[in-house]
C-alpha cells in the first residue's frame, strides 16, 4: 500500500483529504504544520506528499525533504489556492512535483491519485 502525507494547517482539509484518499486504498497519515511533516518523514518517506503553499515553512519543507535519502523519489504536491505563477515557480524551485488547486475534492483527488494506489 502505497503513503500518502497530507501537510495542511487546517484541520478540515487533513481530515477531507484523508477520508477520501484512503478510500482510494492510500495509508495517509496527517501534519498540521512543516515541523511535524518534516519529522514524519525522517521517520517514514510517503510515496506522496501534498504541502499548503499557505503554510509557514512550506518551501522549506519541501527543499529539506528532496535533500533526504529518499527525499527524491517522493512525489510533491504544491497546493496553492488560486493559479499565482509566482508562487508556483516557488514551488517548482524548491522541488515540487506538481501542483493542485485548492480546495479539492473527491472528484479531482480521484481523478488524480485514483489510478495510482493501485498501481504500487
Amino acid at each position: 500500500m502505497q503513503r500518502f502525507m497530507i501537510t495542511d494547517t487546517s484541520d478540515v482539509v487533513r481530515k477531507v483529504g484523508k477520508r477520501i484518499l484512503s478510500e482510494l486504498d492510500f495509508l495517509v497519515s496527517e501534519a498540521g504544520d512543516a515541523r511535524e511533516a518534516l519529522m514524519r518523514c525522517q521517520a517514514e518517506m510517503p510515496d506522496y506528499l501534498l504541502v499548503d503553499a499557505g503554510m509557514e515553512g512550506a518551501l522549506e519543507l519541501i527543499a529539506c525533504i528532496r535533500a533526504m535519502p529518499d527525499g527524491k523519489d517522493v512525489k510533491i504536491y504544491y497546493c496553492v489556492i488560486e493559479a499565482d505563477l509566482r508562487k508556483l515557480m516557488a514551488g517548482k524551485r524548491a522541488g515540487a512535483t506538481d501542483f493542485l488547486l485548492k480546495p479539492f475534492d473527491r472528484k479531482i483527488l480521484t481523478a488524480i491519485f485514483g489510478n495510482r494506489a493501485a498501481a504500487a
